[in-house]
């Protein structure tokens, strides 16, 4: 696949992670929460009760845990896109864009029924993005002390 491929074919995986986003966002609170208890039946079927380890926890950490994945993912997607322009440290800019596309997102709710806009919910959407910055940090780091050794060694 040449260059131009790859970064056509991230940036297109950016935008359709984007609108993903953005649908999700768009439900309504109810239909929402919905969500929360498949994903909670779900986990109930494999044999794993969620209700009986976490409580009245459960809907919450269910739902907070997905805003941190939603947003992982969206900081690796950037960081695809970004280091396709060789863009030095392009993993923080993803969090930078990761936040500020949380704040937008929120703002958004606050518009949707049933739902309101939450600035914890842009920081836990936000930790998302630095736990991907941060482990794709220390793998750069890694694999540069590592051909930094075998060059030593030659």
């Amino acid at each position: 696949m040449s260059k131009k491929s790859k970064r056509i074919l991230n940036l297109a995986l950016l935008v359709v992670w984007l609108i993903v986003i953005f649908m999700y966002s768009s439900q309504p609170g109810e239909e929402s929460s919905e969500k929360s208890q498949l994903v909670i039946d779900i986990f109930s079927y494999i044999g794993i009760d969620l209700n009986s380890t976490l409580g009245s926890m459960t809907s919450f950490v269910v739902r907070k845990s997905a805003h941190m994945t939603e947003y992982f993912i969206l900081c690796f997607l950037t960081y695809r896109v970004l280091r396709g322009y060789s863009l030095k440290n392009a993993q923080w800019y993803g969090v930078i864009f990761s936040f500020l596309y949380a704040s937008t997102d929120e703002f958004h709710q606050t518009f949707i029924p049933g739902r309101t806009g939450c600035f914890q919910d842009v920081l836990i959407d936000t930790t998302g993005a630095l736990i991907f910055a941060l482990f794709i940090t220390l793998v750069i780091r890694v694999r540069y002390n590592k051909s930094k050794t075998v060059k030593g060694k030659l």
